[in-house]
Protein backbone atom coordinates (compact mmCIF):
# COMPACT_ATOMS: atom_id res chain seq x y z
CA UNK A 1 0.00 0.00 0.00
CA UNK A 2 1.47 3.18 -1.51
CA UNK A 3 0.50 6.93 -0.60
CA UNK A 4 0.49 8.40 -4.22
CA UNK A 5 -0.25 12.02 -3.60
CA UNK A 6 -2.16 14.74 -0.59
CA UNK A 7 -4.39 17.79 -1.22
CA UNK A 8 -4.33 20.08 1.82
CA UNK A 9 -8.25 21.57 1.71
CA UNK A 10 -8.43 25.20 2.19
CA UNK A 11 -11.02 26.84 3.81
CA UNK A 12 -11.93 24.09 6.47
CA UNK A 13 -11.21 24.88 10.12
CA UNK A 14 -7.70 23.57 10.82
CA UNK A 15 -6.00 21.64 8.91
CA UNK A 16 -7.53 18.45 6.55
CA UNK A 17 -5.82 16.39 3.77
CA UNK A 18 -7.47 14.10 1.15
CA UNK A 19 -5.39 11.05 0.66
CA UNK A 20 -5.16 9.40 -2.68
CA UNK A 21 -3.94 5.57 -2.02
CA UNK A 22 -3.01 3.51 -4.07
CA UNK A 23 -3.11 -0.32 -3.77
CA UNK A 24 -0.16 -2.53 -5.26
CA UNK A 25 -1.38 -6.24 -6.25
CA UNK A 26 -0.34 -9.16 -4.30
CA UNK A 27 3.02 -10.71 -5.92
CA UNK A 28 3.58 -13.25 -3.57
CA UNK A 29 2.78 -17.31 -4.23
CA UNK A 30 -0.34 -18.80 -3.98
CA UNK A 31 0.02 -21.60 -2.00
CA UNK A 32 -3.77 -22.16 -2.61
CA UNK A 33 -6.31 -24.80 -1.83
CA UNK A 34 -3.99 -27.59 -0.63
CA UNK A 35 -2.17 -25.60 1.67
CA UNK A 36 -5.53 -24.46 3.34
CA UNK A 37 -6.23 -28.16 4.14
CA UNK A 38 -2.92 -28.64 5.62
CA UNK A 39 -3.12 -25.62 8.03
CA UNK A 40 -6.20 -27.01 9.21
CA UNK A 41 -5.63 -30.36 9.85
CA UNK A 42 -2.03 -28.92 11.74
CA UNK A 43 -4.33 -26.26 13.69
CA UNK A 44 -6.57 -28.55 14.59
CA UNK A 45 -4.35 -31.32 15.63
CA UNK A 46 -2.26 -29.00 17.58
CA UNK A 47 -5.40 -27.64 19.23
CA UNK A 48 -6.88 -31.38 20.29
CA UNK A 49 -3.73 -31.32 22.71
CA UNK A 50 -3.35 -28.00 23.57
CA UNK A 51 -0.47 -26.95 21.41
CA UNK A 52 -0.89 -22.94 20.46
CA UNK A 53 -3.55 -22.51 23.10
CA UNK A 54 -3.29 -21.06 27.36
CA UNK A 55 -1.94 -23.35 29.66
CA UNK A 56 -5.29 -24.40 30.96
CA UNK A 57 -6.02 -26.10 27.63
CA UNK A 58 -2.89 -28.73 28.09
CA UNK A 59 -3.87 -29.63 31.08
CA UNK A 60 -6.32 -32.24 30.37
CA UNK A 61 -5.39 -33.97 26.92
CA UNK A 62 -1.90 -33.77 28.71
CA UNK A 63 -2.88 -35.64 32.25
CA UNK A 64 -4.84 -38.05 30.11
CA UNK A 65 -1.99 -39.15 28.00
CA UNK A 66 0.07 -39.97 30.55
CA UNK A 67 -2.57 -41.96 32.20
CA UNK A 68 -2.92 -43.91 29.11
CA UNK A 69 1.05 -44.21 28.87
CA UNK A 70 0.98 -45.30 32.71
CA UNK A 71 -0.18 -48.65 32.96
CA UNK A 72 1.70 -49.69 29.88
CA UNK A 73 4.96 -48.10 32.03
CA UNK A 74 4.17 -50.14 34.89
CA UNK A 75 3.62 -53.51 32.69
CA UNK A 76 6.82 -53.10 31.76
CA UNK A 77 8.73 -52.51 34.43
CA UNK A 78 7.04 -55.32 35.98
CA UNK A 79 7.85 -57.65 32.92
CA UNK A 80 11.45 -56.55 32.40
CA UNK A 81 11.92 -57.05 36.78
CA UNK A 82 10.40 -60.71 36.91
CA UNK A 83 11.71 -61.89 33.51
CA UNK A 84 8.21 -62.84 32.36
CA UNK A 85 7.40 -64.97 28.74
CA UNK A 86 4.50 -62.50 27.92
CA UNK A 87 3.00 -59.18 28.28
CA UNK A 88 0.11 -59.36 30.92
CA UNK A 89 -2.14 -57.58 28.34
CA UNK A 90 -2.07 -57.70 24.54
CA UNK A 91 -1.48 -54.85 21.98
CA UNK A 92 -5.27 -55.32 20.47
CA UNK A 93 -6.94 -55.31 23.87
CA UNK A 94 -4.90 -52.28 25.28
CA UNK A 95 -7.32 -49.25 24.61
CA UNK A 96 -10.54 -51.86 25.10
CA UNK A 97 -9.20 -52.11 28.93
CA UNK A 98 -9.11 -47.95 28.50
CA UNK A 99 -11.69 -47.07 26.53
CA UNK A 100 -12.65 -44.88 29.23
CA UNK A 101 -9.81 -42.58 28.98
CA UNK A 102 -10.21 -42.83 25.10
CA UNK A 103 -13.65 -41.45 25.96
CA UNK A 104 -12.87 -38.64 28.23
CA UNK A 105 -10.20 -37.54 25.79
CA UNK A 106 -12.68 -37.78 22.91
CA UNK A 107 -15.37 -36.09 24.93
CA UNK A 108 -13.58 -33.10 26.00
CA UNK A 109 -11.43 -32.43 22.58
CA UNK A 110 -14.44 -33.17 19.48
CA UNK A 111 -16.55 -30.58 20.75
CA UNK A 112 -13.14 -28.23 21.08
CA UNK A 113 -12.47 -28.93 17.37
CA UNK A 114 -15.98 -27.94 15.82
CA UNK A 115 -18.25 -26.53 18.49
CA UNK A 116 -17.01 -23.07 18.62
CA UNK A 117 -16.57 -22.86 14.91
CA UNK A 118 -20.38 -23.03 15.16
CA UNK A 119 -21.08 -20.84 18.22
CA UNK A 120 -19.28 -17.94 16.83
CA UNK A 121 -20.51 -18.64 13.63
CA UNK A 122 -16.63 -18.70 12.35
CA UNK A 123 -17.29 -21.56 9.33
CA UNK A 124 -18.06 -18.63 6.51
CA UNK A 125 -14.65 -17.19 7.28
CA UNK A 126 -13.36 -20.68 6.60
CA UNK A 127 -15.05 -20.60 3.36
CA UNK A 128 -14.58 -17.50 2.62
CA UNK A 129 -10.89 -18.76 1.46
CA UNK A 130 -10.13 -21.19 -1.11
CA UNK A 131 -11.26 -24.08 1.15
CA UNK A 132 -14.48 -25.63 0.49
CA UNK A 133 -16.74 -27.84 2.88
CA UNK A 134 -15.64 -30.84 2.47
CA UNK A 135 -12.21 -29.98 2.88
CA UNK A 136 -12.92 -28.40 6.30
CA UNK A 137 -14.69 -31.94 7.02
CA UNK A 138 -11.77 -34.22 5.53
CA UNK A 139 -9.41 -31.80 7.78
CA UNK A 140 -11.39 -31.78 11.33
CA UNK A 141 -11.74 -35.28 10.64
CA UNK A 142 -8.18 -36.43 9.98
CA UNK A 143 -6.94 -34.39 12.82
CA UNK A 144 -9.08 -36.04 15.47
CA UNK A 145 -8.33 -39.35 13.70
CA UNK A 146 -4.55 -38.68 13.97
CA UNK A 147 -5.10 -37.21 17.77
CA UNK A 148 -6.58 -40.24 18.70
CA UNK A 149 -4.15 -42.51 17.35
CA UNK A 150 -1.46 -40.51 19.25
CA UNK A 151 -3.16 -41.11 22.64
CA UNK A 152 -4.11 -44.73 21.55
CA UNK A 153 -0.43 -45.88 19.65
CA UNK A 154 2.27 -44.01 21.97
CA UNK A 155 1.04 -46.40 24.97
CA UNK A 156 1.88 -49.35 22.62
CA UNK A 157 4.91 -48.31 21.72
CA UNK A 158 6.07 -48.21 25.28
CA UNK A 159 4.89 -52.08 25.90
CA UNK A 160 6.75 -53.14 22.62
CA UNK A 161 10.15 -51.59 23.65
CA UNK A 162 9.79 -53.08 27.25
CA UNK A 163 8.53 -56.46 25.71
CA UNK A 164 12.03 -56.31 23.66
CA UNK A 165 14.06 -54.81 26.95
CA UNK A 166 12.80 -58.31 28.54
CA UNK A 167 14.23 -60.10 25.95
CA UNK A 168 10.35 -61.66 24.48
CA UNK A 169 10.64 -62.80 21.26
CA UNK A 170 10.93 -60.47 18.51
CA UNK A 171 9.08 -61.87 16.34
CA UNK A 172 5.79 -62.38 17.87
CA UNK A 173 5.78 -58.74 19.59
CA UNK A 174 6.23 -57.15 16.24
CA UNK A 175 3.54 -59.28 15.05
CA UNK A 176 1.93 -58.44 17.92
CA UNK A 177 2.28 -54.41 17.67
CA UNK A 178 1.22 -54.35 14.17
CA UNK A 179 -1.95 -55.91 14.82
CA UNK A 180 -2.59 -53.35 18.06
CA UNK A 181 -2.25 -50.55 15.39
CA UNK A 182 -4.42 -51.89 12.87
CA UNK A 183 -6.92 -52.17 15.99
CA UNK A 184 -6.45 -48.94 17.29
CA UNK A 185 -6.55 -47.19 13.03
CA UNK A 186 -9.84 -48.74 13.24
CA UNK A 187 -10.75 -47.36 16.61
CA UNK A 188 -9.37 -43.94 16.49
CA UNK A 189 -11.60 -43.56 12.71
CA UNK A 190 -14.75 -44.76 14.64
CA UNK A 191 -14.61 -42.93 17.59
CA UNK A 192 -13.52 -39.66 15.76
CA UNK A 193 -16.41 -39.97 13.54
CA UNK A 194 -19.18 -40.59 16.32
CA UNK A 195 -17.63 -37.94 18.38
CA UNK A 196 -17.49 -35.17 15.64
CA UNK A 197 -21.11 -36.14 14.13
CA UNK A 198 -22.41 -35.53 17.77
CA UNK A 199 -20.24 -32.64 18.85
CA UNK A 200 -21.54 -30.81 15.11
CA UNK A 201 -25.03 -31.00 16.52
CA UNK A 202 -25.17 -28.71 19.35
CA UNK A 203 -23.21 -24.94 18.82
CA UNK A 204 -22.83 -25.67 22.69
CA UNK A 205 -19.79 -27.05 23.95
CA UNK A 206 -20.87 -28.69 27.28
CA UNK A 207 -23.79 -30.30 25.39
CA UNK A 208 -21.62 -31.79 23.35
CA UNK A 209 -18.70 -33.03 25.88
CA UNK A 210 -22.02 -34.52 27.55
CA UNK A 211 -23.54 -36.34 24.12
CA UNK A 212 -20.38 -37.58 23.49
CA UNK A 213 -20.04 -39.52 26.95
CA UNK A 214 -23.40 -40.38 26.60
CA UNK A 215 -23.45 -42.11 22.99
CA UNK A 216 -20.34 -43.70 24.14
CA UNK A 217 -21.36 -44.94 27.98
CA UNK A 218 -24.65 -45.95 28.12
CA UNK A 219 -25.03 -48.52 24.77
CA UNK A 220 -21.04 -49.80 26.34
CA UNK A 221 -23.25 -50.29 29.68
CA UNK A 222 -26.19 -51.82 28.28
CA UNK A 223 -24.54 -53.99 25.79
CA UNK A 224 -22.43 -55.31 28.50
CA UNK A 225 -25.41 -56.29 31.25
CA UNK A 226 -27.24 -57.57 27.94
CA UNK A 227 -23.96 -60.06 27.00
CA UNK A 228 -23.76 -61.28 30.40
CA UNK A 229 -27.48 -62.21 30.56
CA UNK A 230 -27.56 -63.82 27.53
CA UNK A 231 -23.78 -65.87 28.22
CA UNK A 232 -25.71 -66.92 31.97
CA UNK A 233 -29.29 -67.79 29.75
CA UNK A 234 -26.60 -70.03 27.70
CA UNK A 235 -27.26 -67.81 24.68
CA UNK A 236 -23.47 -67.64 23.53
CA UNK A 237 -24.02 -66.81 19.86
CA UNK A 238 -26.47 -63.81 21.26
CA UNK A 239 -23.34 -62.66 23.34
CA UNK A 240 -21.35 -61.71 19.92
CA UNK A 241 -24.62 -60.19 17.91
CA UNK A 242 -25.31 -57.84 21.15
CA UNK A 243 -21.83 -56.52 20.64
CA UNK A 244 -22.42 -54.51 17.26
CA UNK A 245 -24.83 -52.30 19.08
CA UNK A 246 -21.67 -50.37 21.00
CA UNK A 247 -18.81 -48.54 19.55
CA UNK A 248 -15.93 -50.34 22.24
CA UNK A 249 -17.98 -53.93 21.59
CA UNK A 250 -17.64 -53.53 17.59
CA UNK A 251 -14.25 -52.99 18.02
CA UNK A 252 -13.60 -55.32 20.86
CA UNK A 253 -14.67 -58.52 18.33
CA UNK A 254 -13.22 -57.29 15.28
CA UNK A 255 -9.64 -57.40 17.06
CA UNK A 256 -10.56 -60.23 18.58
CA UNK A 257 -11.44 -62.27 15.66
CA UNK A 258 -9.09 -61.07 13.28
CA UNK A 259 -6.15 -59.62 14.84
CA UNK A 260 -5.68 -62.45 17.43
CA UNK A 261 -6.90 -60.59 20.42
CA UNK A 262 -8.90 -61.61 23.65
CA UNK A 263 -12.37 -60.51 24.01
CA UNK A 264 -14.02 -58.65 27.24
CA UNK A 265 -16.89 -60.34 26.54
CA UNK A 266 -18.27 -62.45 29.25
CA UNK A 267 -15.84 -65.49 30.02
CA UNK A 268 -14.10 -64.14 27.03
CA UNK A 269 -16.32 -65.71 24.54
CA UNK A 270 -15.10 -64.87 20.85
CA UNK A 271 -17.64 -64.34 17.88
CA UNK A 272 -16.93 -66.77 15.32
CA UNK A 273 -15.67 -65.87 11.67
CA UNK A 274 -18.67 -65.14 10.22
CA UNK A 275 -20.14 -62.62 13.35
CA UNK A 276 -16.67 -61.17 12.86
CA UNK A 277 -17.21 -59.97 9.85
CA UNK A 278 -20.61 -58.27 10.19
CA UNK A 279 -18.36 -56.84 13.27
CA UNK A 280 -15.89 -55.16 10.49
CA UNK A 281 -18.90 -54.40 7.92
CA UNK A 282 -20.84 -52.37 10.49
CA UNK A 283 -17.20 -50.55 12.01
CA UNK A 284 -16.65 -49.67 8.26
CA UNK A 285 -20.25 -48.47 7.29
CA UNK A 286 -19.93 -46.55 10.62
CA UNK A 287 -16.81 -45.13 9.80
CA UNK A 288 -18.73 -43.84 6.32
CA UNK A 289 -21.48 -42.60 7.53
CA UNK A 290 -20.58 -40.45 10.13
CA UNK A 291 -17.97 -39.26 7.63
CA UNK A 292 -21.65 -38.11 5.14
CA UNK A 293 -23.45 -37.05 8.10
CA UNK A 294 -20.45 -34.51 8.27
CA UNK A 295 -21.03 -33.61 4.39
CA UNK A 296 -24.73 -33.18 5.20
CA UNK A 297 -24.45 -30.73 8.09
CA UNK A 298 -21.71 -28.46 6.86
CA UNK A 299 -23.45 -28.15 3.46
CA UNK A 300 -26.73 -26.46 5.59
CA UNK A 301 -26.96 -23.18 4.33
CA UNK A 302 -26.49 -20.22 7.16
CA UNK A 303 -23.53 -21.61 9.28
Amino acid sequence: MTSESATSVSGAPGSAYIHNIGYRHYDGPRLGRAYARRSLFSQSLRGAYGLGRSAKSKVLPMLLFAVMCLPAAIMVAVAVFTKAAKLPVGYTGYAVYLQAVIGLYLASQAPQSVSRDLRFRSIPLYFSRPIERGDYVASKFAALSAALFALTTAPLLVLYVGALLAKMDFVDQTKGLAQGLVSVVLLSLLFAGIGLVVSAATPRRGFGVAAVIAVLTIPYGAVGALQEIAYVQGNESAVGWLGLFSPTTLIDGVQSVFLGGTSSFPDNVTPSTGIGLVYLLVTLSVIAGCYALLLRRYRKAGL
